[in-house]
């Protein structure tokens, strides 16, 4: 007997109404037919009283501070041994393949290290001002929490993000090629205020943040960045940041790469020239084919990938209706728009964009369609509210060559077979 899914199918072409009627139709026949015979029992999911309805669960204090489900523990970050000497030094992935929406949960924010965590007690912690200001200043963690305050959603994006895909295809997942970011809701006091209050002189054009961790972080901000949109933040998600994320206060430097959001952050010099710290120098700059580095490349470029389907997200129902998503993100602006392709470039198609669109944050994008089981080259292009429009890593090497390790913002392939399979190719 053939398959009666087969059998609507056949010469028609898949609907997502029409496969919900097909299946549902099928199954009754079936469980029908095999009722009627004896031959099979209908399905124990629907028919028998699961475990979980049998017994009392846990009461309201079994987690006092909540915990996702046992069936979500395979959800983490992850790290590559091989990327660096030491895990103290180093960094892991936000699973964005297991990810919806725009909100990175806090516990799945990637984490970057030069010298591990700081345990830093709130009690003890200081952030001072001082250099070219009139008043130099000495904060505690009560001080700046009776400053106004303010909320808003950013991404955070390492300048390495997708940095081993320079030379070519390299890591078989989007949580390895494109998780150094997370996107979170940032509450703090407006950098601003607090060099209001220290009063910076005239001479004063650039900023130094330094971190109390180990590794004694600093980064040169100009001073009209520092003045416009950067943070003093202590809380994300509505919760005090993480230890991993700076607790307890760090700086946000929105649309600008992740090394200068020095987390644990202790000090903010005023001075009239940039430092040319080894973050600076030696670390993100942009070496060029030539020998020569660009520097001060601060801005995140227009960005997209597609999350799902992906090489750790496969396709796992077969042909028929799906949901194409991924997000997208710029460090100038909003993403009005994202492109998708299905057969690598040949025809593109605008994605629908869904939730709200934050400045220099993640926007989340989908693209319904039927699968109809042949491979499929998978692309998205993100257009950024500036008119910038994401380009391919081929356009990309054009300029800068191969030798690099920053801001890599190319267009990601993956290679979908029959079986929902995907890997991570080049074809552009």
């Amino acid at each position: 007997m053939k398959d009666p899914l087969v059998q609507l199918y056949k010469g028609a072409k898949p609907s997502r109404r029409n496969f919900l009627a097909g299946a549902l139709a099928a199954g009754g026949a079936t469980v029908g037919a095999t009722m009627a015979k004896g031959q099979a029992a209908p399905d124990p999911a629907i028919t028998e009283k699961q475990p979980w309805a049998q017994f009392l669960g846990e009461g309201v204090d079994a987690n006092p501070y909540g915990v996702p489900s046992e069936f979500e523990a395979h959800v983490v970050r992850r790290n590559v041994p091989w990327l660096t000497a030491d895990a103290v030094s180093s960094v892991n992935f936000t699973p964005l393949h297991e990810m919806d929406g725009i909100i990175t949960p806090s516990g799945l924010c990637f984490e970057r290290h030069h010298g591990g965590i700081a345990e830093v007690d709130p009690a003890q912690h200081r952030l001072m001002i001082n250099g070219l200001v009139d008043n130099p200043l000495v904060f505690t963690m009560q001080d700046l929490m009776r400053f106004p305050r303010e909320n808003h959603v950013y991404f955070l994006e390492c300048a390495a993000n997708s940095g081993m895909e320079w030379a070519g295809a390299q890591l078989n997942g989007c949580q390895f090629t494109h998780g150094m970011i997370h996107n979170v809701m940032y509450t703090g006091v407006p950098l601003r205020l607090l060099l209001e209050e220290a009063g910076v002189k005239t001479t004063g054009k650039w900023l130094l943040a330094e971190g109390a961790d180990a590794s004694g972080m600093t980064r040169s901000i100009p001073m009209e960045k520092a003045l416009d949109d950067c943070l003093v933040a202590f809380k994300m998600n509505g919760e005090a940041l993480r230890p991993e994320q700076g607790y307890p206060v760090r700086l946000v430097v929105p649309g600008w790469e992740g090394n200068m959001w020095v987390k644990w952050l202790r000090r903010l010099e005023v001075g009239d020239q940039p430092w040319h710290h080894r973050e600076e120098t030696s670390k993100y700059t942009d070496l060029l084919a030539d020998g020569q580095a660009r520097r001060f490349t601060w801005e995140m470029d227009a960005k997209s990938v597609i999350t799902n389907p992906s090489p750790q997200a496969p396709i796992t129902h077969g042909p028929g209706p799906m949901v194409l998503t991924g997000v997208a993100w710029s460090g100038r602006g909003t993403i009005p728009r994202v492109d998708v392709t299905i057969d690598g470039g040949i025809t593109w198609h605008q994605a629908r964009m869904s939730g709200p669109s934050f400045t220099k944050s993640m926007h989340r994008f989908y693209y319904d369609f039927d699968w109809d089981g042949r491979p499929m080259l998978l692309q998205s292009r993100a257009h950024d509210s500036t008119g910038y429009v994401q380009p391919t890593k081929d356009q990309l090497r054009e300029i800068r060559g191969e030798n690099s390790i920053y801001h890599n913002n190319g267009i990601q392939t993956w290679a979908v077979n029959e079986r929902g399979e995907a890997e991570n190719v080049e074809i552009s």
